[in-house]
């Protein structure tokens, strides 16, 4: 199979623009569909729904699927229902339900009732029911099930059929008569028990499973304890609904990754680099124009702070050693903290220990860079003990909020069900710098006013 490269881009391009169907079928016959989904980013929208209609349904679907979803809705949006539904029933259903759920409800009605598969239309719409951040909006229905009283004999015949309708089968599920999840029969039984008398004897009991509502965060946390490559997904009551599998999680948390690294740094909304100009700026704006406000209103701060500054010029030196000192101290508490929610160390139920936890740490911080900050004033500004004093109390007093607060507004918005990687990014920084500049400017007003 060969690999698409970008050296052959505008060869595959010329050829395109010469509407020549059967020289571009030859230039994508080998190419895997993640190469050509690849290759379609690079293509205008016209040249890539001319070549996707020269694909065969199923290497359409598989393309489908590479696209990553703004590429995907584009082709969709300008595709036939009945299209569509060709390309889905090509799909296992975890993959239909995540191209089904970028269209509206009009369309996905439309397209359910074009597609020939009646049990994969009705496995459709019970998963289109869940809550897509759950397992059971992740979870596909495609698995080898068998009955924990079949004997070996009807046990492989049972696992023949069903093994002929999938792609790739990662374990077999033992069920009761209820369909409630019994345990797993590994294919290694086969071999080394060919003749017992029942499946029940020899399957694995008490697998790794997870509940339809559970959220997919704690899903992902299972799969790395685990070590899985595959889970069962159950009801309430245990019966068997589907199966997740590690690659669909992985895409899961890869695009969580993207969505909270994007909003840390003070993107409102997804964009990749290739988005529009007007995409772009509509997600880096709203922090920008904060930022301005935020910056405005530190101007009248020290506005009303104008005269000490005139009479003790030095105290002006170290306004960014406090704004910058609390801003970083504050991103590096919530980064802590918004880690140790998103790998499991860390539980929204260790609120009060997790708080007196990064107390101790600030204010360990916060005296050892007082300290560095005061005995380096007490060498370079001999003579201005109240401008020594209050940027060390300053300082230290900036360092313990900054703590207090990166460690306590993650914690809060994970209780409120907020992403707390918000309080990584500029809402922390822009905080800490406005109350930090209050902080100095009433400590030192104080001080100046002591030793006057």
């Amino acid at each position: 199979m060969k690999e698409y490269t970008p050296e052959n881009l505008e060869e595959i391009r010329d050829i395109i623009k010469s509407k020549d169907a059967e020289a571009a079928r030859k230039a994508i016959a080998d190419l895997h569909p993640a190469d050509i989904a690849e290759l379609y980013q690079n293509l205008d929208l016209d040249e890539a729904e001319f070549l996707y209609s020269l694909l065969d349904e199923e290497t359409a679907a598989d393309v489908l699927m590479e696209l990553d979803e703004d590429d995907r809705l584009k082709l969709l949006e300008n595709m036939p229902t009945e299209e569509i539904a060709k390309q889905i029933e090509h799909l296992d259903t975890d993959d239909a339900v995540d191209v089904i759920q970028q269209l509206d409800e009009e369309d996905r009605d439309e397209i359910l009732s074009h597609i020939d598969d009646v049990e994969q239309a009705g496995d459709i719409i019970d998963l289109l029911k869940y809550d897509e951040d759950t397992a059971g909006g992740l979870m596909g229905t495609e698995m080898i099930v068998v009955n924990e009283n079949m004997s070996m004999p009807e046990c492989i015949k049972e696992m023949r059929a069903q093994a002929e309708e999938m792609d790739e089968i990662y374990y077999v599920y033992v069920v009761d008569n209820d369909y409630k999840l019994k345990g797993i029969f590994p294919l290694k039984k086969m071999i080394t028990h060919p003749s017992v008398s029942k499946i029940k004897h020899v399957m694995e009991t008490d697998p790794a499973v997870v509940k339809a509502d559970t959220p997919i965060d704690e899903v992902a946390l299972d799969f790395e304890k685990y070590d899985l490559v595959a889970m069962p997904v159950v009801d309430s009551i245990g019966r068997l609904l589907g199966r997740i599998t590690v690659d669909d999680v992985m895409d899961q948390v890869r695009e969580a990754s993207e969505r909270d690294y994007q909003l840390a740094s003070g993107l409102s909304s997804d964009v990749d680099a290739d988005d529009s100009i007007i995409a772009q700026t509509k997600a880096r704006i709203p922090w920008l124009l904060i930022g301005i406000v935020a910056g405005i209103l530190a101007s009248i701060i020290l506005g009303g702070f104008e005269d000490q500054l005139h009479a003790v010029t030095a105290l002006a030196l170290f306004i960014p050693i406090i704004g910058g000192t609390g801003g970083n101290v504050g991103v590096q508490a919530s980064a802590i903290v918004v880690q140790g929610l998103a790998n499991g160390s860390l539980d929204i139920g260790e609120f009060s220990r997790q708080m007196g936890k990064e107390m101790v740490i600030g204010l360990l911080n916060a005296t050892i860079l007082s300290a560095v900050i005061f005995v380096y004033n007490l060498i370079t500004l001999p003579g201005d003990f109240a401008v020594t004093l209050s940027v060390a109390c300053s300082l230290f007093t900036v360092v313990m909020f900054a703590t207090i607060l990166g460690t306590l507004v993650p914690l809060t918005l994970e209780k409120i069900k907020i992403n707390p990687a918000l309080a990584t990014g500029p809402f922390i920084q822009i905080f800490n710098d406005i109350v930090g500049l209050i902080i100095y400017v009433y400590i030192s007003k104080a001080f100046l006013q002591i030793f006057a």
